[in-house]
């Protein structure tokens, strides 16, 4: 589908390593689609900075400028030189106009993406680091097919390794292993080099629905 972006090469802007390509908060009025290149997605929370994930070639980001007209919600910064594709809404429907199919498969990415990314914003709020990780594992769960209710055992293998979870739980690598072998010793998980088998995902359901209760009362009270 993205070879067909280069008729739009005229859209091309490059940005140099550690350049800032917008700040959180700012507004914004396009998005951008990396054809060379990586960048990070920077966000803060209380007083830390956290990566909350790295795109890589034919990934997209900044759509909710073209969505709705909304503040950004994270910073993106270039992690090396890179080449981005620059539309805003004008070009924007000039692509779905010129090519209805492409513009019908980047909805579906938005669509896709504005949930991944708050999911991911939600489990940086919890304040368990525990509660984190197992969230985590549901977020993971949640990107798999489909299982059959009259076969769920509750059982998901999770494609994902140690630095995976640390990275999307934004905490240390070391702290994350460490509760991850908890975990394990407790029989909740088995960690294998390339992914972990989660033994009941609805239990980690129910322990992360208390991890939030009781960081709500804690808040309100």
């Amino acid at each position: 589908m993205f070879e067909d972006l280069a008729v739009f090469n005229r859209f091309a802007c490059t940005f140099q390593k550690e350049e800032v390509i917008f700040f959180e908060h700012e507004p914004g009025d396009r998005f951008y689609l990396i054809q060379k290149g990586r960048v990070k997605i920077v966000k803060i929370i209380g007083n830390l900075e956290k990566i909350i994930d790295i795109l890589n070639p034919g990934e997209f980001f900044g759509e909710m400028a073209i969505l709705e007209e909304a503040p950004r919600t994270a910073s993106i910064i270039a992690l090396e030189e890179c080449t981005l594709l620059e539309f805003n809404r004008e070009n924007f429907a000039t692509l779905v106009e010129g090519n209805p199919q492409i513009g019908i498969s980047l909805l579906k990415i938005f669509a896709r993406r504005i949930y991944d990314q708050k999911r991911r914003f939600q489990i940086l709020t919890l304040n368990d680091l525990e509660g984190k990780v197992a969230d985590v594992f549901l977020l993971l769960s949640e990107m798999l097919p489909p299982v059959d209710s009259f076969d769920d055992t509750g059982e998901r293998v999770l494609e994902a390794t140690i630095s995976d979870i640390a990275h999307w739980a934004g905490i240390p690598t070391d702290e994350c292993s460490r509760i991850l072998h908890h975990f394990q010793e407790n029989r909740k998980i088995e960690i294998e080099p390339h992914r972990i088998k989660v033994k009941n995902i609805n239990e980690m359901k129910r322990f992360v629905s208390s991890k939030w209760r009781l960081q709500e009362m804690k808040d309100s009270g």
